[in-house]
Parts: structure tokens; C-alpha cells; sequence
């Protein structure tokens, strides 16, 4: 891909990023400011599925808060007791139509909603997981981009999306090898395994693990302790510990850039068919047996 390209679709990104759609009124998030920590309540039933309207509502969020001087950390928690954020929606990517060359027939969400998790991760505000339920595909990306992670015993990570015949383009595998190490994340994502919460916490995916009922106390403890500290300060070492780490955007380049030529020969739309018939994308299917569901992709006799 050239760099005019890639240029290109950076400014795509950006346009879709700050001038796309107004949020409806019934938005995804509950969101209460109190003090200097902004309360975000995932709220998008039927299963907190990242969709185009769930993007609009967090980047209304990041705007909102980013302007507001008093606000330094964002506190996300789910209103669903089984699914912090489920995935990316499975049935709009069937949908999707990429050109087999540079130029993409319709805007990449892929692309979009990978800028916008990093616009969280590097913002001035610290971001705060509160999370018992479980984050898979796109749901595990947006966590992995916050800043801290506190979870309970009910905590489950996954990313499935090898197993469609694509990899995570919203950051995952540009992220977990910070937050996890090399080899654990290939690990977790050439195996589309589920990660629980005790292995999530011994591989560095969760900061904390307490009790069920602990997490929200616990993470707004967190969150309320760090909002107390000046935000210049708070800005100041995020920007020194970011930087020296290194950046992870000539990765997600790398990453969209892989991406486009899997989404353009479209093998990937029968696996999630597949994947939709035996029940995904339907929270008591993907709540009890989300497995299975990954199986049902993998067991293609058609070929890849």
C-alpha cells in the first residue's frame, strides 16, 4: 500500500471521527459526572454490541469529556451482567464490500473504531475498566485500550476473529504485545480461546481481580483516588510513560493494511455466516457457549 494511500485513509479516519452522525438521544452510555470522574454506564441492549452507534456514542463521549476541564478519568462499567461490550457487529462486516486493491469501495469501520481506541488510550484522561462479564473480539479491544483493568471472577477476554479468516483490527495485535508479552499474545489471538479471569490477571490483561460484588467499589475507589491528583500532572505522566513505550501506530498502519486484502477476497463472510446459524451474536448462545461458536467457524470443509 503507498504511503498516499495510507495517507488517504488516515484522513477518512479522522473525517469519521469528528464529523460523523449525531448520537440518538437514547444513547449507549449512562454517563454521570461527579467530581473529577465521569461514571460510564454501558447501557445498549440486547448484548452491548459494538456497532456504528456505540462508536458514535463513545467518540461524543471522548469529546464531551476531553473539553471539560474537571473531568480527568472515565470509569466504564456494563449494565449487563453478562457482557461488558459482547464484539464488533458480525452481520454489518458480512456486509461489507472492500476492493481487492488500495482503494475501499465503503469507509472501513475497522479503521475508524482502531483510531478511536487509541484516541482513548493516548487522551489526557485515564480510562478505568470495571469489568465481570465478558469482552470478546472488538468488546477486548476497547478494554485492552483503557488505561486500568479491574475485574471479578465472572471476567472473560477473547479474540475470535482468526478463527472468521481476518485478525483484530481495532488494536489487538498491535496492543497485547505491550500489555501481555509476544508469545502470550499470539497465544490468545492464533487460538481464539477464551481467557478467564484468574489467567487474565497472571498475564497482565487485568490489573486487579476482586469479588463480584467488590469491582464497581473497588474500580470507583481507583478512579475517585486518581481524579483527586492535578490533571496536568495526571496528562504529564501518562505522556512520559506512553513515550516510553513507544508508539503502536506504524503498527495499527500494519494492521489495517493486512486486514484489507483478507476483507477483499471475502472468504471471511461464509465462516461468520456460520458463526451467525449456530448462534452468534445472541447473547445466550454466545453467554453459555461461545466455543462452540468459534468451533463452528474452524470446521470448514470448503475450504479457507
Amino acid at each position: 500500500m503507498s504511503t498516499h494511500t495510507v495517507d488517504k485513509q488516515e484522513e477518512v479516519m479522522a473525517d469519521q471521527l469528528h464529523q460523523g452522525p449525531l448520537r440518538a438521544p437514547a444513547g449507549p452510555f449512562a454517563v454521570t459526572v461527579d467530581g473529577h470522574v465521569a461514571d460510564v454506564s454501558i447501557d445498549h441492549p440486547p448484548s452491548n454490541i459494538f456497532d456504528d452507534q456505540f462508536t458514535v456514542a463513545l467518540r461524543d463521549l471522548l469529546d464531551r469529556c476531553e473539553a471539560d476541564p474537571d473531568v480527568r478519568v472515565l470509569l466504564f462499567h456494563s449494565a449487563d451482567p453478562d457482557f461488558f461490550v459482547m464484539h464488533g457487529d458480525a452481520r454489518a462486516t458480512v456486509a461489507m464490500q472492500v476492493a481487492p486493491g488500495p482503494e475501499v469501495a465503503a469507509p472501513d469501520p475497522y479503521a475508524a473504531q482502531a483510531a478511536l481506541l487509541e484516541r482513548v488510550h493516548r487522551s489526557r484522561l485515564v480510562s478505568i475498566a470495571a469489568i465481570d462479564g465478558a469482552a470478546r473480539g472488538g468488546g477486548a479491544e476497547l478494554v485492552s485500550a483503557l488505561d486500568l483493568r479491574i475485574g471479578g471472577p465472572r471476567t472473560v477476554f477473547a479474540q475470535f476473529e482468526v478463527a472468521m479468516g481476518l485478525l483484530p483490527g481495532w488494536g489487538a495485535p498491535a496492543r497485547l504485545p505491550h500489555l501481555l508479552g509476544r508469545s502470550r499474545a499470539l497465544d490468545v489471538i492464533l487460538t481464539c480461546r477464551d481467557v478467564g479471569a484468574e489467567e487474565a490477571l497472571a498475564m497482565g490483561w487485568l490489573d486487579r481481580l476482586v469479588p463480584s460484588d467488590r469491582v464497581l467499589v473497588e474500580a470507583g475507589r481507583v478512579a475517585r483516588r486518581i481524579g483527586a491528583m492535578p490533571g496536568e500532572s495526571i496528562a504529564a505522566v501518562k505522556a512520559v510513560v506512553d513515550t516510553s513505550l513507544g508508539g503502536i501506530g506504524d503498527a495499527l498502519v500494519a494492521e489495517s493494511t493486512m486486514l484489507t486484502p483478507l476483507l477483499a477476497a471475502g472468504g471471511y463472510r461464509r465462516r461468520i455466516e456460520r458463526f451467525l446459524a449456530a448462534g452468534g451474536q445472541e447473547r445466550d448462545a454466545e453467554r453459555d457457549g461461545f466455543q462452540g461458536l468459534v468451533q463452528a467457524m474452524i470446521d470448514d470443509r470448503e475450504g479457507p
